[in-house]
C-alpha cells in the first residue's frame, strides 16, 4: 500500500516524503528511495528505531510517519515514533491486542499526538456528505444499519481446494486470530460506526474456504447498538464477483442512505414516501464536509489514490494556519440548518 499512501499524500501538495524505511534489504531500500526522488540520501534508514532516533534529533524532523508493514509490526512502530513525539498514520488493524491499541490511544492523549488509520473508503467524498445529512436528521432516527465489504482475492488462487500458505497473509502470528474479519470486516465495522453509533453486542458466524487456511475468509456479524438499533455486517475474501465492493446502507425514521465504492460518486438518498435522489460528487449543492475533499469536477469519477489522502487532514490539524482549508455552512438538501462545521481533531473519524 506504501505507493497509495505516498501518492495520497502529495495529492494536494500538502506533505513531502523526506525520509524513509522502505525495506528490510539495504539495497531495496536504497533502490526505493531512488525512485522516490527522496531529497536526502542520509535520510533513508535501515530500521523504524534508526529514523526515530534521528529524525526526533532533527530541527527539520518529520511531522508524522505512515506505518504500512505487517500486522504484528503496527504496535510496535507506532509506539516508538509516538514516544519520540511524532505523529502517526498507521495502516489498520491498530494493533492485534486490545491492551496494545488501548496503551497507543494513551499515549497519543498524554503526548497530544494526531493518530490516524487508515479505513480509505471512508475517506470518500461522498461519505462525507451521507454523514453529515445523518447529524442533521435528514433520514431521523437510525432503526437499522447493514455494511458490507465483500472481496474475492482468496478463492481464485485456490487449487484443489488448496491455497499457497506462505503470505504472511496466511499466517496468525503475522495477521493475529483472524483473516477476514480483521483485515476487511474492520472496513465494515467503521464504515457503521460514521454514522454515530457504536456496537455495544455481536453475533458473529466465521467460516473458512479453501479447508486448509488456519484463519476465516468469510464472516457475518449480528450487531446491536443499542436503544433498538440492529445492524448487519458481511465481508467476504471468497465472494466471486465481488472485487472490491464496500457499501453501507442506513434505513431512518424519515429516510435512508445508501453509498458503495463501486459507485462512489453517487449515493442514493430517499426521503420518506419521496421519489430517490441519485446526488453526485462533486456538485454545488453538497455540503462542505464533502466538497472539500472532491478534486475533480462534478461528473469527473472520484479516484481511489484520492480517498487515501489523510495527509490533508492530519497537515490542518497539525498546523491549521498553513492548511488554507475554509470551514462554511452550506445549502441544505433538507429543511433546516446544517451543521457548522469547526476546525476540530475529530474531522478525521
Amino acid at each position: 500500500m506504501g505507493k497509495f499512501h505516498r501518492w495520497g499524500a502529495m495529492l494536494d501538495d500538502s506533505a513531502e516524503l523526506v525520509c524513509g524505511c522502505f525495506s528490510r534489504s539495504m539495497d531495496r531500500n536504497r533502490a526505493t528511495a531512488e525512485a522516490y526522488h527522496l531529497p536526502d540520501t542520509s535520510r533513508v534508514y535501515a530500521d523504524f528505531r534508526e529514523m526515530t532516533d534521528k529524525e526526533s534529533a532533527r530541527e527539520d524532523g518529520i511531522y508524522f510517519v505512515s506505518i504500512m508493514t505487517a500486522n504484528d509490526t503496527h504496535y510496535e512502530i507506532a509506539k516508538c515514533f509516538l514516544e519520540h513525539d511524532i505523529h502517526v498514520i498507521c495502516d489498520k488493524p491498530l494493533a492485534l491486542h486490545t491492551d496494545e491499541a488501548e496503551e497507543l490511544a494513551r499515549i497519543a492523549e498524554e503526548r497530544d499526538l494526531l493518530f490516524g488509520i487508515t479505513y480509505s473508503y471512508t475517506g470518500y467524498a461522498l461519505i462525507r456528505q451521507a454523514r453529515e445529512m445523518i447529524r442533521a436528521g435528514a433520514i431521523g432516527d437510525i432503526l437499522h444499519v447493514c455494511v458490507q465489504h465483500p472481496e474475492d482475492w482468496v478463492i481464485p488462487s485456490a487449487v484443489d481446494g488448496k491455497v499457497d500458505t506462505s503470505a504472511w497473509r496466511f499466517q496468525p502470528e503475522k495477521v493475529g486470530s483472524s483473516l477476514c474479519t480483521n483485515d476487511l470486516g474492520t472496513h465494515a465495522e467503521q464504515m457503521a460506526q460514521f454514522t454515530g453509533l457504536h456496537v455495544k453486542h455481536v453475533l458473529a458466524m466465521m467460516d473458512t474456504y479453501p479447508r486448509d487456511l488456519p484463519l476465516d475468509t468469510n464472516v457475518n456479524v449480528l450487531m446491536d447498538f443499542g436503544g433498538d438499533v440492529t445492524g448487519t455486517l458481511w465481508a467476504s475474501q471468497i465472494a466471486i464477483g465481488h472485487e472490491c465492493d464496500s457499501g453501507i446502507y442506513v434505513i431512518g425514521t424519515e429516510g435512508s442512505l445508501e453509498w458503495t465504492a463501486t459507485d462512489c460518486d453517487h449515493p442514493i438518498y430517499t426521503p420518506r414516501s419521496q421519489p430517490s435522489q441519485r446526488l453526485s460528487a462533486g456538485a454545488d449543492y453538497l455540503l462542505d464536509a464533502s466538497t472539500r475533499l472532491s478534486r475533480v469536477a462534478a461528473g469527473h469519477n472520484e479516484g481511489f489514490i484520492e480517498a487515501f489522502a489523510l495527509s490533508r487532514p492530519v497537515c490542518a490539524a497539525i498546523r491549521p494556519e498553513a492548511s488554507g482549508w475554509t470551514y462554511k455552512a452550506a445549502p441544505s438538501l433538507f429543511d433546516g440548518s446544517p451543521p457548522v462545521l469547526k476546525v476540530q481533531r475529530d474531522f478525521l473519524m
